[in-house]
């Protein structure tokens, strides 16, 4: 098999109503359709997911997990799973366009020392727009902050043509990412401790510290919904973000005292932000990611 697009689902019944059509469709629409096989990784759903995929989606493969966990284990649980030459990782609330998957193969193809290309992804809402979760391609500021082409913190920017370059980027989407299944499982695929949020990031970092490039091919388009697991304002989501920053950081970088110093210092003035706006939530979960972060990294050195 060339390509396994395995997409991970947790209680998404109506997500797949919505989505999976759209990646149904362009597998038909090829007509060696062999080529690549599209695949529901169920995390452990308790809704009527099984019973969505099997009436309505017949041709659909199933992987089902005992239980939830979480975007990074799931998938390497369901990769471990596949033996194809690529996976691409797809969330389940992204539509694919007409002939979205054969630019990220073909580049693939003939540039053997790229490990992962991601394509454009705009907002499903917003369809004229970028979507935070990838937009053009994601960078790393000097504090490794996660920032996007078409996307700095909150602010994300029209799609005007304007970023319709192919580029090496620092990391690419998870919200649609096609990698090289060697390498993936290689360099030890998403980290399992992460749960959920920056896992493709801290794996993005890993495959470049061993050589291997990653690129963003915007010839080819996805629209992606977001915020499909947990809302922005979620201080679950809070907590993930502030603490995986920090183990990617102690993970990757040589030498990152100085960096996880300053890191620090603006950790607690954002906590002190959220507290001036009443997000008691956001502000406790501040703490609590510095305080689990001290923890999990003994288990890093």
């Amino acid at each position: 098999m060339k390509c396994s697009v395995i997409i991970l689902n947790w209680n998404g019944a109506e997500m797949l109503r919505r989505y999976l059509p759209s990646v149904v469709k362009s597998q038909e629409s090829i007509a060696k359709s062999q080529e690549f096989e599209v695949i529901v990784a169920d995390n452990g759903s308790t809704d009527n997911s099984l019973e969505v995929l099997a009436q309505e989606f017949p041709s659909v493969k199933t992987i089902v997990l005992d239980k939830n966990y979480g975007f990074a284990e799931g998938y390497n649980r369901a990769i471990e799973q596949v033996d194809s030459e690529y996976v691409v990782l797809l969330n389940s609330d992204v539509e694919v366009t007409d002939g979205w998957l054969a630019p990220l193969l073909r580049y693939m193809d003939e540039h053997p020392d790229v490990a992962a290309v991601q394509p454009k992804v705009r907002s499903w809402v917003r369809r004229n727009f970028f979507e935070h979760a990838g937009a053009a391609g994601g960078y790393l500021s000097k504090l490794y902050f996660p920032y996007c082409r078409g996307r700095v913190l909150w602010h994300v920017e029209e799609d005007k043509g304007q970023y319709d370059s192919t580029v090496d980027v620092d990391w690419t989407s998870g919200a649609c990412m096609c990698v090289r299944t060697k390498v993936y499982k290689e360099c030890g695929g998403l980290d399992a401790a992460f749960f959920a949020h920056m896992e493709e990031i801290d794996l993005c970092w890993r495959m470049r510290n061993k050589g291997w490039r990653l690129v963003c091919l915007p010839e080819s388009v996805v629209f992606h919904l977001g915020g499909g697991a947990l809302s922005y304002e979620s201080p679950r989501k809070t907590y993930l973000n502030h603490r995986n920053n920090l183990l990617m950081i102690y993970k990757n970088k040589q030498h990152p005292g100085g960096v996880l110093f300053v890191r620090g210092l603006l950790d607690y003035a954002a906590a002190l932000f959220y507290l001036l706006q009443g997000r008691w939530g956001a502000f406790k979960a501040v703490f609590q990611a510095r305080k689990d972060y001290r923890k999990m990294r003994k288990t890093y050195r």
